[in-house]
């Protein structure tokens, strides 16, 4: 199906909240196995999200982007008798929470000309919001699915 790796099992909880999903998300933040920058990226990106929304607690605003974010529905291309579907189909937990993080953090990198902490806040607290790029991504993903519904009893 993919490459397995046995990440999940060896996670450890970031040192900071102790959450599984923010260390998730800073190893997939990290470049060339620098994990201390991408770790004070995360939580200059968390600190700048506190200024901005006091009331909130900054890894519950995180988590809850994440969360808005995952898509439920996605297509996939299947070949039946020469011609390709594309047919919507279920995502599973571990893939909408790998989709989440890949599309907030491309979102991230496709903003040019500020520090990478400050364009992570602004598109965490969009997201967390139900707007921004992460989320258009997402609504785009569902409405393919929407639109080949008629495809749909291909999935099997």
């Amino acid at each position: 199906m993919g490459r397995i790796t046995s990440s999940r099992t060896q996670l450890k909880p970031d040192p900071k909240f102790d959450s599984i999903l923010a260390s998730k998300f800073i190893n997939c933040l990290m470049w060339d196995g620098k994990k201390t920058i991408a770790q004070n990226v995360f939580y200059d990106a968390l600190d700048e999200i506190h200024k901005r929304i006091p009331d909130q607690e900054p890894i519950e605003v995180f988590t809850q982007a994440i969360e808005n974010v995952k898509p439920h529905l996605e297509v996939r291309s299947k070949r039946v008798g020469g011609a390709s579907y594309q047919v919507p189909m279920q995502v599973s937990r571990s893939r909408q929470q790998s989709l989440a993080i890949r599309w907030v953090l491309n979102a991230v990198r496709d903003k040019k000309g500020r520090s990478t902490h400050l364009k992570l806040a602004d598109e965490l607290t969009a997201a967390f919001n139900r707007e921004g790029a992460a989320m258009t991504k997402r609504e785009n993903t569902h409405r393919m699915a929407d639109a080949n519904k008629a495809f749909a009893h291909f999935a099997w």
